[in-house]
């Protein structure tokens, strides 16, 4: 009667111990999803301001409007040079001190850095003093995002089924378009109800100061997040190491690189598509843009928030296929597909080969380029925690994905630009690809971990 007793007992424990792990699972993609879409939001409003407001209100657009756009770029790029830092900080806590406090305090940083982006003083007001406070905000938000995307992918694929790794692994990844969707939401309604005038006096400010509510909320959601199980039993069985970062560089340099490269294109491809096509489509060719396409930028907005719809469909679908034939397969199509992508979009883009205000030709550059954004987004939010162990996961997958923002974004609208308004558009395209043969290089020397043992 006793070991029958016992037995339930330890039945009842075992049921217990399954259903916490189940909630806790939902709470965790919750937590993962809300918070990159809130930590993306935030970067996406300034990608979008620093395109189409600051060059006017930190910068002097009057006297040469191309080189106020490039310096107004050029802050864009501070954060992505920021990051690696943020990630050298928060992977250290996070493969120390575990997720869920590291994941909270990256929130709390880039929240604080944008909301007070939106209450800073303008260049006519202080002078070079709001361009210098403007630049340090940046790099907080920089620091901030470093420790948000590893520490979500984990949460998310640490507390998977081995068989569905990927596709939990897409939680996070989603958080990218619902943010951009989100912020470029925020912009649309702006637009649509005022005029320039007041969106430079007091519009660009609202997608900062509106962050606040988004940081609160996500806030909540993680605060109530469990550790993820595996971080526990790391903890459990005494392999969480004093120093991270000294071990990820001692065993795993070659798996940051890799890791770096991976993710770099689909950076370069972002950052082509929603920050330097939208000034290239919009402005003028004398202030950086293609002249000949002729939209407005509420026009803009508006096929990036259906095209990002196609983003976010091809990260699910990606992720599954990922599951079923492995990382690496679906990886080297997307770098093969993106080569040829590159080669021809840039005849969508030419207004003396499709006209302006060709809605139709602009549409397929934006959605079959968000489609292979997606496909080569996907698999990431798996595949990049898979190359790295267990006790320096945090760190690892960290420091690649955010060596690759500088690698891949940092400079990304500012290069396209540059490049665009000296060789033309077919020069961004000849950029984009350079970056899908690294990826694809990249891709081919990493190991398949579809099956490998992420308890290790």
């Amino acid at each position: 009667m006793t070991a029958a007793v016992e037995e339930t007992g330890l039945g009842q424990a075992a049921g217990k111990a399954a259903t916490l792990v189940r909630d806790s699972v939902k709470t965790v993609i919750a937590a993962s999803m809300v918070g990159t879409a809130i930590e993306f939001y935030d970067f996406y409003a300034y990608g979008t301001a620093a395109a189409n407001y600051f060059p006017h209100i930190f910068f002097s657009a009057k006297d040469n409007p191309t080189v106020a756009l490039l310096m107004s770029l050029l802050t864009f790029a501070i954060a992505f040079i920021a990051r690696p830092l943020g990630s050298l900080i928060f992977g250290h806590f996070g493969d120390r001190m575990g997720r869920k406090t590291t994941l909270v305090v990256s929130l709390m940083t880039m929240g604080v850095g944008t909301f007070l982006i939106g209450c800073l003083p303008t260049y006519d007001q202080v002078g070079v003093g709001a361009v210098a406070i403007l630049c340090l905000l940046r790099f907080i938000q920089g620091i901030g995002l470093g420790g948000e995307w590893s520490g979500a992918a984990l949460v998310a694929t640490e507390n998977a089924p081995e068989d569905k790794r990927a596709l939990y692994g897409s939680f996070p990844e989603l958080g990218a378009p619902i943010g951009f969707f989100l912020s470029n939401g925020t912009y649309f309604v702006l637009e649509s109800f005022n005029n320039q005038d007041a969106m430079l006096a007091w519009g660009w400010r609202v997608p900062f100061l509106l962050s606040a509510i988004l940081v609160i909320v996500g806030l909540v959601v993680r605060v109530h997040m469990e550790e993820t199980p595996i971080f526990r039993m790391a903890q459990e069985q005494k392999k969480v190491v004093k120093s991270p970062l000294t071990e990820v560089f001692r065993k795993s340099w070659r798996q940051v690189l890799q890791a770096t490269f991976l993710v770099a294109v689909t950076y370069t491809l972002f950052y082509t598509l929603a920050t330097w096509s939208l000034a290239w489509g919009t402005k003028e060719q004398g202030e950086g843009g293609g002249g000949g396409l002729g939209f407005t930028n509420q026009e803009y907005l508006l096929m990036l928030m259906i095209s990002i719809c196609v983003f976010a469909l091809f990260i699910v679908l990606s992720c599954l296929y990922a599951d079923k034939i492995g990382r690496k397969r679906v990886l080297t199509f997307s770098s093969c597909a993106l080569v040829v992508f590159a080669a021809l979009f840039p005849f969508l883009l030419d207004g003396q080969v499709v006209g302006q205000h060709n809605f139709f030709a602009n549409m397929v550059f934006l959605c079959v380029g968000f489609a292979l954004m997606g496909v080569a987004f996907g698999p990431i939010g798996a595949f990049l925690p898979e190359l790295f162990e267990a006790n320096v996961r945090y760190s690892g997958s960290g420091i690649g994905y955010n060596l690759a923002a500088i690698v891949g974004a940092a400079f990304v609208p500012t290069i396209a630009t540059w490049l665009s308004s000296h060789w033309g558009v077919h020069s961004v395209g000849l950029y984009l690809a350079v970056m899908a043969v690294c990826c694809l290089v990249s891709v081919l020397t990493c190991r398949e971990t579809k099956d490998a043992d992420f308890t290790k």
